[in-house]
C-alpha cells in the first residue's frame, strides 16, 4: 500500500487493493483499514477529513457533554454518520459495525490483509 512514511500518525488515505477502496489510518501508530464505503447510502466514508473525536454525554457525567475518542472517529462526508476507527462501530447505530482489515508494518511497507474472513470488530464493553 506504500512505505511506512507516507502514512504519518494522525493521518489517513485511501488505497485500492485487488478493486476494494479501503481507509488506512495511523492512529497513535497503530495502522487501522476501513472500507472507503459508509453503509447509510455508500458514500465515501473515508474521504472525509482527517479523524477526530467526538461529544458524548450519559448518566456518568451527568449528562454534561464530554469530548471522547480523540483522533478515532472519521465521519461520513455526505451525511455526517461517525464511526469509530479502531472498531468500526457506528456511533449512531450500535448494530452497525464495519468490516475491519487487519494493516501492519513489514520491513517499512504498510500492508492490508485482504480475505473473505475479514474481521468486524466490537467495541470493549467498557464505554468510552
Amino acid at each position: 500500500m506504500g512505505r511506512v512514511e507516507e502514512f504519518p500518525e494522525g493521518t489517513h488515505k485511501v488505497v485500492v487493493a485487488e478493486g476494494r477502496e479501503i481507509g488506512v489510518f495511523n492512529i497513535g501508530g497503530r495502522f487501522y483499514g476501513l472500507p472507503n464505503r459508509c453503509p447509510h447510502q455508500a458514500g465515501p466514508l473515508c474521504e472525509g477529513g482527517r479523524a477526530t473525536g467526538t461529544m458524548v454525554a450519559d448518566g456518568s457525567t451527568g449528562w454534561r457533554p464530554q469530548w471522547v475518542m480523540q483522533d478515532e472517529v472519521i465521519a461520513c462526508p455526505w451525511h455526517g454518520l461517525e464511526y469509530h476507527v479502531p472498531t468500526g462501530q457506528c456511533l449512531a447505530y450500535p448494530d452497525v459495525v464495519l468490516r475491519g482489515y487487519p494493516v501492519e508494518v513489514r520491513d517499512g511497507d504498510v500492508v492490508v490483509t485482504l480475505s473473505r474472513t475479514s474481521t468486524r470488530r466490537r467495541p470493549a464493553a467498557s464505554g468510552p
